[in-house]
């Protein structure tokens, strides 16, 4: 695990994306995305792709090049399963919202033709998000899919374990804007009656995923389960005043999430029966 700077305080609940966090749907993700990009010229987005010299680094603009002019994704995007759809989404249209929106909805019109088996990315998540829930805390799934994707999704994994394992669960169509947008956190947020400060974290694997924390105003956790290296995550977290956005801690599995998180919840804890034994003593 790596730290950028600690979490604050304890948290009060922990929010996951769905997609290469905490399962695997790869497959069916890009031969969606390039049914998409098949039609970047009959939906009109062709012109609304980011002008290549705005791009956050050169790999980006060599990609958003390659799909300019192949209308697909790069074998090698698809061969290293890396990078997820919304970051996809987010290198090829920027600030553009309305277009993006136009882009989720031919993926969800294309996703439904791929969808197919789902597994979970490690092995023993709901172990460990049930650790989570054991010291108090909710435990949420925030997620730019449909609903309907997502609740097929669940189903399928580890004969229904999944169905009933979390808090509360947000999905893009349950919202106007999806991430980066704030909405669906704000919206888990609301569900969960907790205020948005820096005691909800959320854990994710996309730039976009930190990005949307950052402006819900709750701590993000970038989740490498795809093994970046360190100097990669620099680069995609610049820290600089364009990209800002950086995540709190950087964690290589969930089992990392959860004993962070329980460490914290114990050091919490003890700070407090030291107090109240302090008071009494001085009483």
């Amino acid at each position: 695990m790596s730290i950028l700077q600690l979490p604050y305080s304890r948290p009060a609940a922990i929010l996951f994306d769905w997609h290469a966090t905490l399962v695997d749907t790869h497959e069916a993700m890009y031969h969606a995305v390039d049914d998409m990009l098949a039609q970047l010229d009959e939906l009109g987005l062709t012109d609304r792709l980011m002008d290549p010299a705005d791009s956050k680094t050169q790999e980006d603009a060599r990609l958003l090049n390659w799909v300019r002019a192949n209308k697909q994704l790069h074998p090698r995007v698809v061969a290293e399963k890396k990078v997820s759809r919304t970051d996809i989404f987010e290198l090829l249209f920027g600030p553009d919202e309305d277009a993006k929106a136009d882009a989720h909805e031919a993926y969800d019109a294309a996703y439904r033709n791929h969808i197919e088996d789902v597994f979970p990315l490690e092995a023993g998540i709901p172990d460990q998000v049930q650790r989570l829930q054991a010291v108090g805390l909710p435990v949420g799934v925030i997620s730019n899919r449909r609903r309907e994707f997502f609740e097929q999704e669940i189903a399928l994994l580890e004969d229904g374990a999944w169905r009933d394992l979390f808090d509360v669960t947000v999905c893009g169509t349950d919202i106007e804007r999806r991430k980066p947008a704030p909405e669906a956190l704000s919206r888990a947020l609301e569900a969960l009656q907790l205020p948005a400060d820096e005691h909800v974290w959320y854990v994710g694997d996309s730039t976009t995923d930190v990005i949307a924390a950052r402006r819900a105003g709750i701590t993000p956790i970038f989740y490498n389960g795809a093994g970046w290296s360190r100097n990669w995550i620099d680069k995609i977290f610049p820290g600089s005043r364009r990209y800002p956005h950086r995540p709190a801690a950087v964690v290589d599995t969930i089992a990392q999430v959860t004993e962070l998180a329980r460490w914290m919840v114990a050091r919490d804890l003890r700070v407090q029966r030291a107090r109240a034994k302090g008071h009494t003593e001085q009483g």
